[in-house]
């Protein structure tokens, strides 16, 4: 099979953007051009032209595709240590001047990590008083998070994860077994409404005390980082924290002078700058 160029990536990018208006232009290059690999080999498609044609033809195809794209891998209480500092420093400094916590969880992917946050904040005894809001730009994705269903043996790590993390309960207490699946409790997504929200294009729509964005930006350039992180510093109550991945920063970007650095190791920055 012939090597992906950057053009064939390029005219990928237009084509999506022009037929169904999702703008992959600042995709960072060797990700999008590895999820593309893969797509061909997953649909046994000869050619990056035989692709396009595909998707400018099907649309049912294209959902799929966008599935591929935007698939995050992850697992609940990735990197227990984080969800340990969130527990221990960073909710009860929200709750000294809040009586309510608002919370947005950017690109959930397939909620893993929402039902983390709602488990900490019940063991806080707090859930009821937290709105969350848990957006992805992937309809499909957002169905699953919003179904609460995995697949058992995802449990093992989450359970090892929860573990590490310190809960005081056992993660066997929030779900029930349905042939293979573990149906994780309802009621810990009461208070979470999950919607269609694409970072790239999508408006700012609300303020909030707490926006985790975490591996996700690795995804995107420069220029697709620093926007977006500009609209999740609009997005905050002034003194409201953000938190992104253990690989990402906020060293360079335009905003960086309007947080400062609540965790370096976890990457949990506060805004102190309108």
């Amino acid at each position: 099979m012939a090597e992906i160029e950057i053009a064939d990536i390029k005219k990928i990018a237009e084509v999506v953007k022009n037929k169904y208006n999702y703008d992959f232009t600042n995709y960072a290059m060797s990700s999008f051009k590895r999820r593309i690999q893969r797509i061909l080999d997953l649909y046994k498609i000869n050619n990056v032209n035989a692709l396009l044609k595909r998707i400018s033809e099907d649309s049912a195809f294209f959902e799929e595709f966008l599935v591929e794209i935007t698939v995050n891998v992850t697992e609940m209480f990735r990197d227990p240590s984080f969800w340990r500092v969130l527990r221990d420093d960073i909710i009860p400094s929200i709750m000294l001047n809040h009586d309510k916590i608002r919370i947005w969880h950017a690109g959930c992917s397939s909620g893993e990590e929402v039902f983390s946050m709602a488990i900490l904040l019940k063991e806080m005894g707090v859930l009821e008083n937290t709105q969350i809001i848990a957006t992805d730009l992937d309809k499909e994705i957002l169905k699953k998070a919003k179904s609460g269903k995995y697949s058992l043996k995802n449990m093992e790590l989450n359970k090892k994860n929860y573990v590490r993390f310190q809960g005081n309960s056992s993660i066997e207490e929030y779900y029930t077994e349905q042939k293979g699946i573990a149906v994780m409790n309802p009621s810990l997504v009461e208070n979470v409404s999950f919607r269609e929200h694409d970072l790239v294009q999508g408006e700012v729509f609300n303020k909030f005390d707490l926006v985790l964005c975490r591996n996700v930006m690795i995804y995107f350039n420069q220029t697709l980082q620093n926007n977006v992180l500009k609209k999740f510093h609009e997005s905050l109550f002034k003194f409201g924290y953000l938190i992104i991945g253990s690989k990402e920063s906020l060293i360079w970007c335009d905003i960086a002078n309007k947080f400062i650095v609540v965790n370096n190791e976890e990457k949990v920055y506060k805004k102190y700058k309108d």
